[in-house]
Order: structure tokens, then sequence, then C-alpha cells
């Protein structure tokens, strides 16, 4: 128990000073990405095997008396920032088109998804990531204050449903809530780039 404990500490030390060192652009895209999808994972084994015994991250960080905002941050989200928010750069020279099609196929899905009660949060999550990660490729998307924040809500749903476990399913308030924001993220994402 104390082995995997320790593991656990060092997973979440590890994972701020890469969230820091990403932000004093220390590292590059193209290297934190896949070091941080490492890992997330690498936490979400070590911390199942401690269910007993660690309850929730910010319990385990208060109780052993160390802070690591960036890493609950990322931890709390699920993905690497380069997701979350765009940036990397190795996808910049293709053309803007084919991410639309892409973003419009991972919505589309994703609805039929829901509607077709496939709710299952390894079969949810997944698609939120593709949907989030294909929006970030396209540069020239600009967010409009006025209009649906889609990307927000699109991060809000990965934060939800990386809480969860694997074998979870959305209940109905969830799943009406998540296919009312998908579209209304969808309708948004269409007024975007008619801007």
């Amino acid at each position: 128990m104390y082995d995997n404990m320790a593991d656990l500490f060092s997973i979440v030390q590890t994972l701020d000073l890469l969230e820091k060192a990403y932000v004093k652009d220390s590292v590059t895209a193209e290297e934190y990405t896949p070091a941080c999808e490492r890992l997330i994972a690498q936490y979400k084994t070590c911390k199942n095997l401690l269910l007993h015994e660690v309850t929730d991250l910010e319990s385990f960080m208060k109780k052993y008396s160390f802070s690591c905002p960036a890493a609950y941050n990322r931890l709390k989200i699920g993905v690497p920032a380069t997701i979350e928010h765009g940036g990397l750069t190795e996808v910049e020279g293709k053309k803007v088109s084919q991410y639309v099609a892409e973003v419009v196929q991972y919505f589309i899905t994703l609805m039929d998804s829901v509607k077709l009660n496939m709710v299952a949060i390894d079969e949810i999550h997944p698609q939120l990531n593709d949907l989030l990660q294909s929006m970030n490729k396209i540069k020239s998307l600009q967010e409009d204050s006025e209009n649906f924040d889609f990307k927000s809500k699109i991060r809000q749903w990965l934060e939800i449903t990386n809480t969860m476990k694997a074998s979870d399913e959305l209940n109905e308030e969830q799943k009406r809530q998540l296919l009312f924001d998908l579209e209304q993220a969808h309708n948004a994402f269409y007024r975007a780039l008619a801007k």
C-alpha cells in the first residue's frame, strides 16, 4: 500500500513539474502531449490500486501536506493541455476544411451515440476527447463570447466523465443535458465558422 502511495505521490509531483515546464516553454507540445497522457494513465492505474486508501486526490494531498495545483487541475480534466486548449503544431500545415469535416463527424457520431443510449463512460469520454482535439486543430476558429461557448462545454463534459468510472453510465438527466449541450455546441460551431 505504501509503495502504491509513493508511486501516486511521484506521479502527481512529476505531472506538476511537466505542466510548469510546458507553461514555461521548456518542453515542446510534441514532447509534452505523450508524456502527459502517459502520466494521466499511470495516475488512473495507481489510483485504482488504492481505491480504499485514497478516495480523492485533494484529500490525499492535504493528508500528506503537499500542493501540486497544476497537476491537480490536469488530472481533474483528464487530458493534456494541448488537447484541452490546442497548441499542437504538427497539424498547422493541413487544410482547415478537413478539420471542419472531422469536427462535424465527431459531433454527429457523439450525438448519435447518446441518442442510441451508448452512454457508458468508456464510450463517451474518448469521443469527447476526439471532438475537442479536432476543434483545436482549427487555428482560425475564434470563440465569440456572445455565442454559446462550445469548447468550454465540451471541456466540462470531459471533466464530468473523467471523474466517473469507465463502467459507469450517464443517467437520463445527464444524457438529456449532454445531448442539449452538444446540439448547442454544434450550432455555435457553425456560427463561429461563418464569421
